[in-house]
């Protein structure tokens, strides 16, 4: 089985979700859907925010004017003042059925599509509004979810799965100042991967808030400058790294620049994107179109990484655990470069070779 993350051992509840026909599944066939789920994880890739007020966004998704490889967010929470939510919640109900409807009368790229909520509450009433379009919804974003949150955005994911026909995924963002105090730090990450593992089987990514941390420390990066060069934010986003990525797919911080005289803000997002994937992110939330392909290319991975990967898994487990690499630059060592192969070869499979 191809198993990038490690497991709970109790069943995924998305796969007994999935079974709801009555329908016998064999071992192999368990098998394809574990490598599907790891597959959909992995491809959220670039997650495009836009505003649910966008009356425009349902026609650029529908002609094409995104890309064909991209996820998208409906924000309702930092991009909608308090007296618009309402129009935005109506808004989002109407792009969900341009696109459903678009769906049905025409080939089209159809991303992975989420709305980003601004509390546990909204989600079941807008999910309840969505229902007829349900099969086009993978899923909400929690922002802030925090121990103070926590129990409520999962009480609501329970609820929206109650009563959904297909699985409904969360993408809790981790952006709250409970996080950021280093005396409690461990113990809140803690608690909130314990929040999290209850919803283990729901949860498609972890994201985290690169710009409400930002904010605490009165800080901001230009476009020469990476997130990893503010020292506490860093350090922090560090510690979430280590306390998630092993069972989780995290991805990275927004990249706020999508403009300069030189395109200086590319080679910067290339930057940051780099020191994003060596650290174990996958993925980038992006404020503009024009980033997609930045992320797209950045997720490529090199020929040589792809070469060295198929190297290790392919290994002969019986002889020689240790070899030269495809370019004759490194070692590869079959046990301690497995897990590395093993993503290598899927984000291949995803976003292909560079």
């Amino acid at each position: 089985m191809l198993c990038i993350l490690r497991r709970s051992p109790k069943k995924s509840r998305v796969f007994n979700l999935e079974a709801r026909g009555g329908k016998n599944r064999n071992t192999e066939e368990l098998e394809i859907k574990v490598i599907d789920n790891i597959k959909m994880k992995y491809s959220v890739g670039a997650l495009l925010y836009s505003p649910a007020l966008n009356a425009k966004l349902a026609r650029s998704v529908i002609r094409g004017d995104l890309g064909s490889r991209y996820s998208l967010a409906l924000c309702l929470e930092d991009t909608i003042s308090d007296d618009m939510v309402a129009a935005a919640e109506a808004q989002a109900v109407n792009t969900f059925r341009e696109l459903y409807e678009a769906r049905e009368e025409q080939e089209m790229y159809l991303p992975k599509l989420f709305v980003r909520v601004r509390e546990p509450g909204q989600t079941v009433r807008l999910f309840a509004a969505l229902e007829p379009y349900q099969s086009i919804l993978s899923g909400f974003v929690f922002p802030k979810y925090s121990l103070a949150s926590a129990a409520a955005y999962n009480a609501a994911m329970a609820e929206v799965n109650e009563r959904a026909r297909n699985p409904v995924l969360m993408m809790p963002i981790l952006e709250s100042p409970d996080i950021i105090d280093f005396r409690s730090r461990t113990e809140v990450l803690g608690s909130l991967k314990d929040h999290i593992d209850a919803v283990r089987d729901l949860t498609l990514n972890v994201r985290v808030g690169g710009n409400d941390f930002s904010n605490e420390f009165a800080a901001r990066r230009h476009y020469d400058e990476t997130i990893y060069d503010i020292l506490p934010i860093s350090q922090l986003l560090g510690d979430i790294l280590t306390v998630f990525a092993r069972d989780y797919v995290v991805s990275g911080p927004v990249w706020e620049f999508f403009s300069s005289e030189h395109d200086e803000w590319r080679e910067g997002m290339k930057r940051e994107l780099r020191m994003d994937i060596l650290n174990g992110f996958i993925g980038k939330t992006v404020i503009h179109p024009k980033q997609i392909p930045v992320v797209n290319e950045m997720l490529m991975v090199t020929r040589k990484d792809y070469e060295d990967a198929r190297t290790v898994q392919s290994w002969d487990k019986s002889g020689l655990q240790v070899g030269k690499s495809y370019g004759g630059e490194r070692m590869n060592e079959v046990r301690t470069n497995c897990n590395w192969a093993r993503k290598i070869l899927l984000l291949s499979e995803i976003y292909g070779i560079r």
